[in-house]
């Protein structure tokens, strides 16, 4: 067991992010530079988060990880470049002599252990938060500083969103090596408070194909794809960036899915075709554009990334009534206590004239469970030692263990 005095560890949380211009498709997968730039909204970390613990110490004799309680192979690739990435930083930082005298040294070996408080791998942007957690984690115990956009980039291209708060832009850049292609945030957490995110979950199982492979597929053999990041996404960007710095809602909604939609539409282009909505999803897009026409303006809008689960985005005046018609079309089965987590909803009833709008037979059960959140910050650092997942003997505390 190592002693106290030669373990260091740290524990941060980090956010998801959703991207409301979506990055699909790379032009160097080594790198992990995008073929076009993206933009995303961090939701708050009270609702989804990755905790991570990272702890060094001389007498671990070599590097692991723990995911959720289960250990992983440390030897995956893109865990393997991201600490590649942070230990290349710090003998940098040190070889130049900068800061404070370094603790820990750059032989000794690192334990990670890592959860996320909410499905992994259901296209809720799990490795987005993970791998920015990990970066910024492994920054803090490894004392480096600057951006870490490269380092989270390396793990997973959206991670390097999730290291800010707010409105973040990911620029893809025009260097080879990639120093370019970074994330700066476009406007912070606080700049639009009326602004609320829903997460529908439609189902929280593992995607049938994974989105590294669909987007090596979809590069290969969609020529939507190239046209889509040459031709369509730079003025996108521009827009999204406007109607955020002017909290232009309808003109926002409007974009946001009809991005979402191209998206999609790009993995049908895909050969063979990737479908990653099912039929749940295609009836919430419908309850979504009803609910706009019944309104006479845009006061939804849905996004979904590689997986059947909506994002809807509205505001803080629209959250009950549109809570109560996915209630109405999706009837809880069992669990109806718990249906909404998150943020407080206020039950109000669904209007006859509304009803009579949407037109839909009920589909019980088909949302599992909606979770309500809103704009939030980006990575943080725990200072209470209680927080840490790891235990003075480098291993995850026995109530994280599988």
């Amino acid at each position: 067991m190592p002693s106290d005095k030669s373990l260091v560890a740290v524990t941060c949380t980090a956010p998801v992010n959703i991207a409301v211009v979506k990055y699909w498709g790379k032009r160097d997968e080594e790198l992990i530079l995008p073929l076009n730039s993206s933009l995303s909204v961090t939701l708050h970390q009270d609702q989804l988060r990755t905790t991570t613990t990272a702890a060094i110490s001389k007498d671990f004799s070599e590097d692991r990880i723990w995911l959720n309680g289960r250990e992983e192979d440390v030897e995956q690739p893109r865990l393997q470049a991201c600490l590649r990435e942070i230990r290349r930083l710090a003998r940098k930082r040190r070889n130049t002599g900068e800061g404070d005298p370094p603790t820990p040294s750059l032989s000794d070996r690192v334990h990670v252990a890592s959860v996320n408080n909410f499905p992994t791998a259901a296209g809720l942007a799990s490795s987005a938060a993970g791998f920015a957690c990990l970066a910024y984690t492994l920054a803090r115990v490894y004392q480096v500083e600057g951006d870490l956009s490269e380092v989270a980039r390396r793990g997973s291209g959206s991670a390097c969103r999730s290291l800010y708060g707010g409105f973040v832009e990911w620029q893809m850049g025009q260097r080879a090596d990639g120093k370019d292609s970074v994330a700066r945030q476009v406007a912070p957490e606080s700049h639009w408070p009326q602004l609320r995110v829903l997460i529908l979950v439609v189902s929280a199982e593992r995607k049938p194909t994974g989105s590294t492979v669909g987007m090596q597929t979809s590069v290969q053999t969609s020529a939507l794809l190239k046209f889509r990041a040459e031709a369509l996404v730079p003025a996108r960007m521009a827009e999204m960036a406007r109607c955020i710095q002017e909290r232009d809602f309808p003109r926002f909604a409007e974009l946001t899915m009809k991005d979402s939609n191209q998206f999609h539409a790009t993995c049908l282009d895909t050969f063979p075709p990737i479908s990653y909505l099912n039929d749940t999803s295609r009836r919430i897009m419908q309850l979504v554009h009803r609910f706009n026409a019944h309104h006479g303006h845009m006061k939804v809008a849905y996004t979904f990334d590689a997986g059947p689960n909506a994002v809807i985005f509205t505001l803080d005046d629209t959250v009950a009534e549109f809570v109560a018609t996915v209630r109405h079309v999706f009837p809880p089965e069992a669990n109806g206590d718990k249906f909404l987590k998150g943020l407080p909803v206020t039950p109000v009833p669904v209007s006859d004239e509304l009803k009579a709008t949407l037109a839909m037979e009920p589909v019980p059960g088909g949302v599992q469970y909606i979770i309500a959140t809103q704009v939030g910050a980006g990575p943080q650092v725990l200072d209470d030692p209680d927080a840490h997942l790891l235990g003075p003997d480098g291993l995850p505390k026995p109530r994280l263990a599988a």
